[in-house]
């Protein structure tokens, strides 16, 4: 990692007390529901104050309030906050806007969405940076573990993986050099080593320039190895991880239900190609649930969009029950688009903004002739219950969830659509412990009833070790290793299997 001195001034931190106090915050939504419930939070120079709690709970909700961002509609009812001195929801806009720029930094659960798609990523960071000299620069990709020498800089957010694009945010929070750091899940979506990676760097800037670090993490190992301080929104008792398995699955013998074969990807910047995928193979059957993993930019996001025809190939093909598709979803038929069902890893970035959870829901139901129009609000209050949303989610809209919320929502909208393949991409990282095991518990007991197709991305080595049974390892846009996921834990044959696999079992 690389630490300039004078990157974080003294001066913008107080040198004794607290940079952030919450005292009994309530919030509360135009429809009188509670956001959050009577929360309390302080956050000092030189700590990290960890937020933890089911997905819901409001952690969210009260690091947005610290940033003086409530949700559309809502008040606060109860309690105050206190940001270095100042109470930031009684600020007006130009004060707030100079506290964001100068002292206070937050970066949200779906970064993704926030960052320019026009802008390269020099120029998203020199847009906030206090000095946007190119070493400056430089050294704020590298303190975030991204590639310095492979032209990065040079690309737009749309060109970055799901990990590359929350490093890229955490970059211009930190190019601001504030006093206070706010961070929502900012491990989500990466791979063990660069979650330790980011993990180190957050503890040196606290320890060592008196950042005040305030974050919401579902991670309990990295929590209790990170955090000084730890404030629990919960309100029931968590639920434990299961145990893994004791007993491999056998193996599906089916026929291929998607194949794909030497398939290349590549993006296209400055005129020319830059390739990222190459020639990659994966077959599975009905029934089967392949994981695929590997370091974040590994390709395995343009990958699964490749599948289901939201990135053109350069080579290659993908086919379902024997049949070629065509290369993107547009030339795909109906049934096709139906059959092969994406759960992407930025809900947010996906639901539309103008329409409630129900719509959202219940459009596939519709569009592809799923149930009869009489039975469509029926069955999206189902489909919710079934990934654990109450029926009054339905009237709700995508800025009034948590980030594990819009996730299950999103689970919802593809399972509505009666897939035969669902691609999950980072599905559980936005969820608590006990919702997620719910969720993979449902999607198990769809591929045993029905022989659903499970393809599931995750950097949890131990979640796609207990519930997946073939293995695909991917680097620098390359399968490295495949087969069944027990023999590969068990013995790997490529030294990026056998590191993936070490990370996964070392003690916290």
């Amino acid at each position: 990692m690389n630490h300039q001195p004078d990157r974080y001034p003294e001066d913008r931190a107080p040198a004794v007390g607290t940079a952030v106090t919450v005292t009994d915050l309530t919030i509360a939504a135009p429809d009188g529901r509670l956001l959050l419930d009577g929360g309390s939070l302080s956050v000092r120079p030189g700590r990290i104050t960890a937020l933890t709690g089911p997905s819901g709970c409001g952690k969210t909700t009260l690091l947005r309030a610290v940033a003086g961002v409530l949700p559309a509609g809502a008040r606060r009812t109860a309690g105050r906050i206190d940001v270095l001195g100042q109470d930031v929801l009684t600020l007006g806009a130009a004060e707030l806007r100079a506290l964001r720029r100068h002292r206070l930094a937050y970066v949200g659960q779906d970064p993704g969405p926030g960052l320019n798609p026009r802008m390269k990523v020099r120029r998203l960071l020199a847009e906030v940076a206090v000095d946007r000299g190119p070493q400056a620069l430089h050294d704020l990709l590298a303190e975030v573990q991204l590639p310095t020498g492979e032209g990065l800089s040079g690309r737009r957010a749309g060109e970055l993986s799901g990990g590359q694009q929350r490093r890229l945010a955490l970059a211009r929070a930190l190019a601001r050099r504030p006093a206070v750091l706010l961070l929502d899940e900012p491990t989500a979506g990466l791979d063990p080593e660069l979650r330790d990676e980011i993990a180190a760097l957050l503890r040196h800037l606290a320890a060592h320039h008196r950042l005040a670090v305030a974050l919401s993490c579902h991670d309990g190992d990295l929590v209790a190895r990170l955090a000084d301080d730890i404030v629990d929104l919960s309100r029931a008792t968590p639920v434990p991880p299961p145990a893994p398995r004791t007993a491999a699955r056998p193996l599906p013998a089916g026929e291929p239900t998607l194949t794909v074969s030497g398939l290349h990807a590549a993006f296209t910047r400055r005129g020319g190609r830059h390739p990222v995928l190459h020639g990659i193979d994966l077959t599975v059957a009905a029934g089967s649930s392949t994981g695929i993993v590997g370091a974040s930019g590994s390709g395995k996001t343009t990958l699964v969009r490749a599948m289901v025809g939201l990135h053109r190939p350069t080579g290659g093909a993908v086919t379902l029950d024997g049949v070629r598709l065509a290369p993107t979803a547009h030339g795909r038929t109906r049934e096709q688009r139906r059959r092969l069902q994406l759960v992407p890893q930025d809900p947010l970035g996906t639901l539309n903004p103008s329409r409630t959870v129900g719509a959202a829901v219940g459009r596939p139901l519709r569009l592809h002739r799923r149930t009869s129009r009489g039975q469509t609000a029926a069955r999206v209050l189902e489909l919710l219950e079934r990934v654990g949303l109450p029926a009054h989610f339905a009237d709700r809209y995508p800025h009034e969830l948590s980030g594990g919320q819009r996730q299950r929502v999103s689970i919802a909208r593809a399972l509505a659509a009666d897939p035969d393949v669902l691609v999950c991409d980072e599905v559980t990282s936005a969820l608590d412990a006990g919702t997620a095991t719910a969720i993979m518990d449902l999607l198990g007991d769809l591929r045993d009833s029905r022989g659903l197709v499970l393809i599931l991305i995750s950097h949890d080595l131990h979640l796609v070790a207990d519930r997946t049974d073939t293995l695909l390892v991917l680097s620098a846009g390359r399968s490295v290793e495949s087969g069944p996921t027990a023999r590969l834990f068990a013995s790997p044959a490529h030294p990026v299997t056998a590191a993936l696999v070490s990370g996964a079992t070392q003690p916290a």
